[in-house]
């Protein structure tokens, strides 16, 4: 475990690496060209890239440099390596979205957040690994990433290679998507920030499919902070994608300096954030609420609607909507899937329009419900998982309480659509002497994204947790 160093190039921040390259003491080239050495070096142990576009990305960090030299940068994301999950179309490159149907499958046009991302300069330095359809298993030919702090303990699911980059220093910050968890799960499991947004607030033009009302695609950085740059790029309404909100995306940059939240009302359910959690975890929990009053917030008790019945019932949605998805073509096609894809999307082909009507409804009136409760108040503060990445075997197959425990915190927003932000809030020592980073959550109203980063960045400038790395 190594904590911040400036030394450390490919542990920076992006608006650390914003600033360097801002100021010329930086350029784009000899950070894409030091991050793609690491990567051929600490890669071939992780494996977290589907693939490295080397040469496209020394492409874009020359035509970078050269936008700054003639004093026209197109923004703070002007030259910054970043890496995109492998559901993203990028024209010329493949998408495989970790399926073997799907095997060496070239985009001819790109998704809208990769070309709003190439459009404001960002380097990509390629495509990390997903699971199989984005669902929950790697199954050949793919492997799964190892997870940068403990190679036996989970790297999470279906965004494990965005994770496991950004936590191993291989890029700065990587998209990907979440259907019932896959931002949160591997942000909490490898120690880095993810933003889940509110769904609507980034197109899915260009991305591969899971289950269409619940797909939220965002960022995974280091800090807070640098999630709301990039969402701030890739947000917005767009003409390809009709469900991506009309709603204005505000400035989601934050300021350097400390911060106060004074005025901010931040809820805390003690049923949901105590009951049938590690000791880890309420330990990292309480210390959090701890300080975010110290800051100036506002506790505020609240209480959220039980998730019991929508955790069951996102599967059922999951799996109709996924079936959807795949269509007629996942019958010629049976003996290339998995069995975790397969038999999702086969619960989805038996269900009757009416099971699935019932489904709906049920889930429109846990929305409503958690709207209401989330309301109350300015964000929420919950666990990211009820305990830490377990070992990796307990998750081949898991068990009813893995189940609950990893979906527990997250389906519920999925389902209801809101905007989380999850961090690390703690470290904690492994049964195997292995430091390792204990998740929290941050939950917010509809659209409340820029709230969010605000008060998790106050959060995150008090503790060095975020800037906590595994020494590789």
């Amino acid at each position: 475990m190594s904590t911040h160093n400036p030394d450390q190039l490919h542990y920076q921040e992006i608006h650390e690496i914003a600033d360097q390259l801002a100021t010329g003491e930086q350029t784009s080239y000899a950070i894409t060209e030091a991050l793609l050495d690491r990567i051929g070096q600490v890669d071939q142990t992780i494996g977290s890239y589907a693939w490295v576009a080397h040469d496209d990305a020394l492409a874009a960090a020359r035509r970078s440099d050269s936008r700054r030299a003639e004093g026209r940068p197109l923004g703070r994301l002007d030259g910054v390596p970043l890496a995109i999950k492998d559901i993203f179309d990028r024209a010329g490159w493949q998408t495989e979205a970790g399926m073997a149907s799907r095997r060496g499958t070239v985009a001819t046009t790109s998704a809208t957040v990769v070309e709003r991302l190439e459009a404001a300069g960002a380097v990509l330095l390629g495509k990390v690994h997903t699971t199989e359809g984005v669902y929950t298993e790697h199954t050949p030919p793919f492997r799964a990433p190892l997870n940068p702090w403990d190679a036996g303990r989970w790297v999470g699911v279906s965004s494990s290679g965005s994770g496991a980059s950004v936590a191993a220093g291989l890029c700065f910050g990587a998209l990907g998507s979440d259907t019932g968890g896959s931002i949160r799960m591997p942000s909490a499991s490898n120690g880095v920030t993810g933003l889940k947004p509110t769904w609507g607030r980034v197109s899915r033009a260009g991305a591969v499919e899971l289950a269409a009302t619940l797909d939220h695609v965002g960022p995974m950085c280091r800090s807070a902070r640098d999630a709301g740059l990039v969402l701030g790029v890739i947000a917005g309404a767009d003409p390809r994608d009709p469900t991506a909100a009309q709603v204005p995306v505000p400035d989601m940059s934050v300021g350097d300096g400390p911060r106060s939240l004074a005025g901010v009302r931040i809820g805390v359910d003690p049923e949901w954030s105590y009951r049938d959690v590690s000791a880890d975890v309420e330990k990292a929990h309480r210390a959090a609420e701890a300080r975010l009053a110290d800051l100036g917030a506002t506790m505020v008790e609240v209480t959220l609607p039980d998730p019991t019945q929508a955790i069951d019932d996102w599967f059922g949605v999951c799996a109709a909507q996924t079936a959807r998805a795949h269509g007629d073509g996942f019958v010629g096609a049976l003996d290339t899937y998995g069995p975790a894809l397969r038999e999702l999307i086969e619960r989805g082909r038996s269900m009757s329009a009416m099971e699935y009507d019932e489904l709906l409804q049920r889930r429109w009136i846990f929305k409503g419900r958690m709207e209401a409760a989330v309301s109350q108040v300015d964000s929420v503060l919950i666990p990211a998982m009820s305990f830490i990445a377990p070992p990796v075997e307990k998750m081949i197959r898991m068990d009813d309480e893995t189940t609950a425990g990893v979906h527990r915190f997250t389906v519920p927003f999925t389902l209801s659509q809101l905007p989380t932000v999850t961090f690390p809030g703690a470290f904690t020592t492994t049964e195997s002497g292995v430091p390792f980073p204990v998740g929290l959550q941050m939950v917010g109203r509809a659209f409340s994204e820029q709230s969010l980063v605000s008060v998790v960045d106050a959060l995150q400038r008090t503790t060095d947790w975020n800037q906590t790395h595994p020494a590789l």
